[in-house]
């Protein structure tokens, strides 16, 4: 028994070392990576700051050229409606923003030269860097102004364009999900107000990335928690505040 362990031991991926498994150009850059953690952890966050702060000044453009074009129209007006008509400029530019982010956001996110996919693997690894990217551009719509806009059909049309797959006549009263890439909801499904689902979880060390599926009609009750590898047959039901531990698979019309 001890020789088993022991050689299973052997077989798990040393995930504080710095060698790959990879070939090739690939497998020097996750060398490089895994060798000079916090300089590759840097350069990635500087990277994705970046394209942030691009996406998040490219949606807040609308709403400064109708600050400017309120500041400018109403320059010689009473003090009190000038100030007005900036403060109404300031508010709707706000709304503006959101609006666009919606769409600008995706269109990064589908720029991207990486997509991510399901892995079980090394936080630091090239598998991991679509999944944390694809996540920040989600947070920052998710942070900044999605809840606005839940529910309603331009918070499905923002997970939609973020490539979850979503049915017709679903609604999702939630702001809190994650990998929206790997989450797959059927038709009629609802999801409850702070209901948590996302795809992904840690396990002894390892980052593990699977997808969930939501079957028709299913439901996620308030404040109810789905993790990664899931799976949650058709008119099942998920009670508020329960968790759905990963690998669940919850039978069609069957209640937790």
């Amino acid at each position: 028994m001890r020789e088993e362990s022991k050689s299973f031991e052997n077989e798990r991926e040393d995930l504080y070392g710095s060698t790959s498994e990879r070939e090739g150009l690939k497998g020097a850059f996750e060398r490089f990576i895994r060798r000079f953690r916090g300089a590759s952890f840097f350069i990635a966050l500087t990277a994705l700051y970046l394209l942030v702060l691009l996406s998040m000044g490219i949606s807040a453009t609308p709403g400064v050229y109708l600050f400017m074009f309120a500041n400018d129209a109403t320059a010689d007006w009473p003090q009190f409606f000038h100030y007005l008509s900036i403060g109404c400029s300031v508010v709707s530019g706000f709304f503006l923003y959101g609006l666009t982010m919606i769409f600008v956001v995706p269109l990064f996110n589908f720029l991207m030269p990486f997509r991510v996919k399901p892995f079980r693997g090394n936080y630091f690894s090239l598998s991991s860097i679509p999944w944390y990217f694809h996540n920040a551009f989600l947070y920052v719509v998710r942070y900044t102004f999605l809840e606005f806009f839940t529910p309603t059909p331009l918070n499905i049309l923002f997970y939609r364009m973020m490539g979850m797959k979503i049915g017709k006549h679903s609604h999702i009263n939630t702001t809190n999900i994650s990998d929206a890439a790997l989450i797959e909801i059927g038709e009629k499904v609802t999801i409850g107000g702070s209901a948590t689902i996302f795809a992904h979880y840690a396990s002894k060390g390892y980052l593990v990335v699977e997808p969930v599926k939501i079957g028709d009609g299913a439901t996620v009750g308030i404040k109810a928690t789905v993790m990664g590898d899931v799976e949650i047959g058709a008119r099942a039901m998920v009670g508020p505040h329960e968790v759905v531990m990963p690998k669940t698979r919850i039978p069609a019309m069957e209640s937790i």
